[in-house]
């Protein structure tokens, strides 16, 4: 390499060295753009709320208000009659709970307005809010959330995995799902093992959304080698956040109990050949087209290996009927904590 060649290089290095600080630098402007315009709205939203419970203002005081910032501040966005009156029902959905008061802050305005919209429950606000910020979600993703009944699939169905890994990765119930969306794939009714596999390569961007932020793709059809013999395991991950391998094991049926011997051994041969030494041992996903609930829970409580079973789904859920599952589910419990209450007394 000649002399003048080097210097040029190390420029170069030197140039992407700034240009990464000046990026760093803008992505925490438009951090504390977003936050002081959040608490604007959450300084508005107050004001409204308290002069209309103090009976000061009626509704009709708000329209004035909104055509008096635009006679004073022309060219001023977002502060519209309808927009005034979301900041209001901002505040009022937030102010008596301080344990996730600070998290809206972390989002961006029509991120809060998806949340505060489409959300039924208290617990269902907090929930999304808590996932948007883990997750790093976009509108589009964010939506896309609602539209698959995250929160109400994930409280009526959750995760369930072998005791060895509640032992080995305690975090690993709020990583993993009991069902994963593949509706992306437009899979036909009859689709075979491979048409699953080659899908999910094809969408991989789409399919890391589905599985979580923090998963990163190492390969498709993993070669594993055990004593003389070949072995491919379908799909390889790894979780950063578990700092630990992840097998998905595809089967386009049912679950069936002797699906995990064969996980369970892919799993061993990924922990004594491919893991690091500073990395967690690893954990293996049977990814299936349907599972019987007590066939799965028989099949995971003697289990030795750190696994889970999941389903994948091609299609939407009804996220009416969820959402009256949910209710109901909530009932009984609201039921239950009565009952119990009487028997105290």
């Amino acid at each position: 390499m000649s002399s003048t060649l080097q210097p040029a290089l190390a420029a170069q290095a030197d140039f992407e060295e700034v240009a990464a600080l000046i990026a760093a630098a803008r992505q925490r402007a438009v951090k504390a753009v977003n936050t002081t315009l959040i608490d604007l709205y959450w300084q508005v939203g107050q004001t409204i709320s308290r002069k209309i419970e103090q009976a000061q203002w009626g509704d009709g005081v708000v329209a004035q208000l909104a055509g008096h910032l635009a006679r004073t501040q022309p060219g001023l966005r977002g502060f519209t009659t309808r927009n005034l009156f979301r900041m209001r029902q901002f505040y009022e959905a937030y102010r008596n709970n301080e344990k996730i008061s600070a998290l809206p802050r972390q989002l961006p305005w029509t991120h809060n307005l998806i949340i505060l919209n489409q959300s039924q429950r208290p617990e269902e606000r907090e929930f999304y809010l808590r996932q948007a910020i883990r997750e790093k979600w976009s509108k589009r993703e964010l939506e896309r959330q609602f539209k698959t009944a995250l929160f109400e699939r994930t409280v009526l169905s959750p995760v369930k995995v072998t005791p060895l890994v509640s032992q080995m990765h305690p975090d690993a119930l709020s990583v993993f799902k009991d069902s994963y969306l593949v509706e992306f794939l437009d899979l036909p009714p009859g689709h075979q093992e491979a048409d699953l596999h080659q899908g999910l390569l094809q969408q991989l961007k789409q399919f890391l959304i589905e599985l979580g932020r923090d998963f990163c793709f190492v390969g498709s059809e993993y070669p594993l080698q055990v004593g003389g013999r070949d072995f491919a395991l379908d799909l390889l991950f790894f979780h950063r956040g578990l700092n630990c391998l992840v097998a998905i094991e595809l089967k386009v049926g049912r679950f069936e109990p002797e699906y995990l011997g064969k996980l369970g051994f892919y799993i061993e041969a990924l922990d004594r050949d491919v893991k690091k030494p500073h990395e967690q041992p690893a954990i293996g996903v049977l990814l299936c087209a349907s599972k019987d609930e007590e066939v799965v829970e028989y099949a995971l409580s003697r289990s030795l290996s750190p696994a889970l079973i999941a389903a994948y789904q091609t299609q939407l859920p009804d996220k009416a009927l969820l959402q009256a599952k949910l209710h109901e589910l909530y009932a009984q419990n609201v039921a239950i904590d009565a009952a119990e209450g009487n028997a105290s007394s």
